[in-house]
Parts: C-alpha cells; sequence; structure tokens
C-alpha cells in the first residue's frame, strides 16, 4: 500500500546464497539509514508507538486542531491503545483551545492560531491537563483557503511536550485536505518515536 510520506524498501536476491546475500544487504541498509526505519514488513507507525510506549509504560495526550481528530483515530485503531491515550481533545476554535487547554489569549492575538507558540502551549496545556508524559499539539492550514505569504496553505505547526522540553516542528504540506491530515499525523507521531528512541539510547548510555 503506498502511503504520501512513506517508503518501502524491498530487498531480494535469487540463486545460490540469496538469503546470506539479503541479510548482508539489510545490514548496510540499516547502517545508512537505521534511524528512519519504523518497521518491518505490515508494522505500522501507530503500532510502533503504542508498542513503545506500553513497554515503557508512557502516556500520551492529544490535542488536534486542523487534523481534526486524525491521530487519535490512529492510535485508537491499534488494540491495547488503551493503556497508552488518556485524552485526545479536537480544539478546532480559539475559545477552544483556551478553554480545554490553557492557550493564553495574548498569545493567539500575536501570533495567531497557527503558530509555534500557540502549537507550544497546547501541548503543554493538554501534557498538563492530563498527567500524559507526552503531549502532542497540531495547528495548522489545511486549506485550500486560508493561507497568507506568511504562512501558506499547507503550514503546519506540531509540538510534543514531554518532561522540561518542548519540541517544535515546522512543516509546509501542501495536499488535498485528507493527504495533509496523514502527512501531519505522520510527522507527529515520528517525533515521537525518535523522541522515545532518544530517551532509550540516552539511558542505556547512562
Amino acid at each position: 500500500m503506498k502511503r504520501t510520506g512513506e517508503v518501502d524498501l524491498r530487498l531480494a536476491a535469487r540463486g545460490v546464497g540469496a538469503e546470506k546475500i539479503v541479510l548482508e544487504a539489510e545490514q548496510i541498509v540499516r547502517q545508512l539509514i537505521g534511524r528512519h526505519i519504523f518497521g518491518e514488513n505490515d508494522d505500522q507507525l501507530e503500532a510502533v508507538i503504542v508498542r513503545l510506549l506500553t513497554e515503557r509504560r508512557e502516556t500520551l495526550a492529544l490535542a488536534e486542531s486542523c487534523t481534526g481528530g486524525y491521530i487519535a483515530n490512529r492510535i485508537t485503531n491499534v488494540p491495547g491503545a488503551s493503556a497508552v491515550l488518556l485524552a485526545g481533545l479536537v480544539t478546532y476554535s480559539n475559545d477552544a483551545k483556551q478553554k480545554f487547554l490553557g492557550v493564553r489569549g495574548e498569545t493567539l492575538a500575536s501570533h495567531g492560531a497557527v503558530s509555534e507558540p500557540v502549537a507550544r502551549e497546547m501541548a503543554e496545556g493538554a501534557r498538563q491537563k492530563t498527567g500524559a508524559h507526552f503531549a502532542i499539539a497540531v495547528t495548522g492550514i489545511a486549506g485550500p483557503t486560508g493561507g497568507t505569504p506568511d504562512k501558506p496553505v499547507g503550514t503546519v505547526f506540531i509540538a510534543l511536550a514531554m518532561d522540561r522540553h518542548t519540541f517544535v516542528l515546522n512543516a509546509v504540506n501542501r495536499y488535498d485536505r485528507e493527504t495533509f491530515k496523514y502527512v501531519t499525523s505522520q510527522q507527529a507521531l515520528e517525533l515521537l518515536r525518535r523522541t522515545v528512541l532518544n530517551q532509550i539510547r540516552m539511558t542505556n548510555h547512562q
């Protein structure tokens, strides 16, 4: 199945020693692009996330605007997601961002709903209110209208809040609305995956 934002890599060989050749090729691939590989065979990123967080007994909260609950939908499609996902909030309006996530009116007025500061406050608010280990927030312009010269259609800010740190990713995903949601959700989940793996590496090196 082709998915925008993903690459499937297939290794094949024939003849004597084919299995050995494929295994050696796989090792080379992993050395070159290992950090970009999230799974094997039919693994989906959301399943990898649920497995990682379940193994670490860590939890997740979501604050979605432009994706309209798409990330929550992907997570809850995975069996066992209830051990990981504490809450998913679709705060589409500015009022909802303020009421449920604690986003400040001054931040919205100064920077606009689609901005790094608002994404940051959305994620931090979701994490604070739910007590989750991690919180993802997304805010953007799915289009086809609503863009400006400074923030064209496809602009999105993805924030990941965790203990003492909040990371914000700014991307421009120029797709139709449905593809925009998928690509944005993929970027958000990948940001979380890499963050968790970095924590594991740091722990192992201590």
